[in-house]
């Protein structure tokens, strides 16, 4: 192996490798030398040499597999964590791709919109005005009237925006671009699971941030910075999972922590113009360094797969170029259903009834639930974090009643927080008779929070 110049560090070691790796240098199923010949060649101890290993074990970019030793592992990017909460955790393994889930009365699992609650996209589309001519690969990637009406709503100045294929292209994009192997990066904790995903595949090292009822806590993030992050990743409105809003002082807090550190800021708004909660950004006070992403598909519809991300020139130019080695621009077809469906009065009213319903069925759940001396957090979004005494069992308990619920687990960064289950309220419609009615649910949820394996099963 040839002689590294990063520090002696394990942390050190693992950087070097990766890079090795990712230029090529070592391929796939190619043996590590034995970790004692490693640490002699670079007088590292063999503990540290261990732990560099382990690094990238979890990075997904070596295997080791016993006395067979350490080996360039197959590339894994995938909704790992993600797939697992839809599974329901250890409790109900479900193959990803049999449809089992369709055994569930109502599957509160899923984090998705009611697809009653979204406007008539049909109707949108017989509206839509095609355009003048053909397009061109050469046109701008964002048509003038969607951008005007995304940056008439933007809660900041941005400088540039530009539409991508949804919020998770979005985030993916901004990690891909701006985040390297090794980089320290905050994430509110619990988070969202395909987050983390997207930070494991690159090899970042996740830093965990609490969450208050105000949103992340001020202490927290201050350790963050002071420890080296270099990122921080945050969602402002209706968090997921445990739908905690920031509110304008926390902002403000948070925004003061920053403001003399070079940090980029990556706000994931998911719930866009279905959010109740009011519309704050740490762009107001940060624009030079803060990415806003606001998404469509939970307000709009998720087939459009439409989201706006805007930001500084100099953090959104390097995305927009990236993007034309790909696809190169989101549909302008899409965009122009998105344009109707923000200007048509049927439409706009359709989400505003959608926002209204979703609060109610939201406080509904929960004023059940506090009845039965359960409290969840947050006040806004389609999903609520709940405490439970045995994760394995409220899944159990659950699902013997027809209801699904995501294991609580991959949510979290760190597996010791306390155990929960996240459930979609925004699916349980609070006029329906029978299974879905609100107070039947909460009930069974409540009975869910305080269930326990027998000792026998643990």
């Amino acid at each position: 192996m040839a002689t590294l110049s990063t520090p002696p560090s394990a942390r050190g070691l693992a950087d070097a490798v990766s890079s090795v790796i990712r230029e090529g240098h070592l391929t796939e199923g190619e043996k590590l030398p034995p970790i004692r010949s490693v640490a002699t060649e670079l007088g590292l101890s063999p503990t540290t040499v261990s732990s560099a290993w382990a690094m990238l074990q979890r990075a997904g970019m070596v295997s080791a597999n016993g006395r067979n030793g350490t080996r360039i592992a197959p590339r894994q990017v995938g909704p790992l964590r993600y797939r697992s909460a839809l599974r329901q955790g250890d409790a109900l393994p479900v193959p990803p791709d049999d449809g089992a889930r369709a055994h569930f009365t109502v599957d509160l699992s899923t984090g998705t919109p009611d697809p009653a609650l979204l406007p008539d996209l049909a109707a949108a589309l017989r509206r839509v005005q095609p355009p003048g001519g053909a397009s061109s690969y050469l046109d701008e990637p964002v048509l003038p009237e969607l951008a005007e009406l995304l940056r008439a709503e933007w809660p900041f100045g941005a400088e540039r925006i530009t539409v991508v294929d949804g919020a998770m292209d979005a985030l993916d994009l901004i990690v891909t671009t701006h985040v390297r192997f090794g980089y320290r990066v905050a994430v509110e904790d619990p988070c969202f699971a395909p987050l983390l995903d997207l930070l494991d595949a690159v090899g970042a090292r996740v830093m965990p941030l609490r969450l208050d009822a105000d949103g992340v806590a001020p202490a927290d993030l201050r350790r963050a910075i002071d420890a080296g992050a270099r990122a921080v990743f945050l969602q402002p409105r209706g968090q997921n999972p445990t739908g905690i809003s920031t509110t304008a002082a926390r902002v403000a807090e948070l925004a003061e922590i920053l403001s003399s550190r070079d940090v980029l800021v990556v706000e994931d708004d998911s719930l866009g113009s279905i959010a109740t909660s009011p519309d704050v950004s740490l762009g107001e006070l940060l624009p030079q360094q803060t990415l806003h992403v606001r998404s469509y598909s939970k307000s709009h519809g998720p087939d459009l797969r439409l989201a706006a991300l805007g930001g500084p020139q100099h953090l959104i130019a390097p995305i927009v170029d990236r993007r034309f080695l790909g696809q190169g621009w989101t549909s302008r077809l899409l965009q122009r259903v998105l344009v109707t469906l923000l200007t048509e009065p049927s439409a706009v009213a359709a989400v505003d009834h959608a926002r209204a319903e979703y609060a109610r069925r939201r406080r509904a759940v929960v004023s059940e639930l506090a009845a039965a001396g359960i409290t969840v957090p947050g006040s806004d979004g389609l999903n609520i974090w709940v405490p439970v005494a045995d994760e394995t069992a409220a899944l159990l308990l659950l699902a013997t009643h027809g209801i699904g619920a995501s294991s609580g687990r991959p949510f979290m960064v760190e597996d010791a927080g306390e155990p929960h289950v996240r459930i979609t309220a925004g699916l349980i419609d609070v006029d329906a008779a029978g299974d879905l009615d609100a107070a039947a649910t909460a009930a069974v949820i409540a009975a869910a929070a305080r269930a326990h394996r027998h000792p026998a099963s643990r």
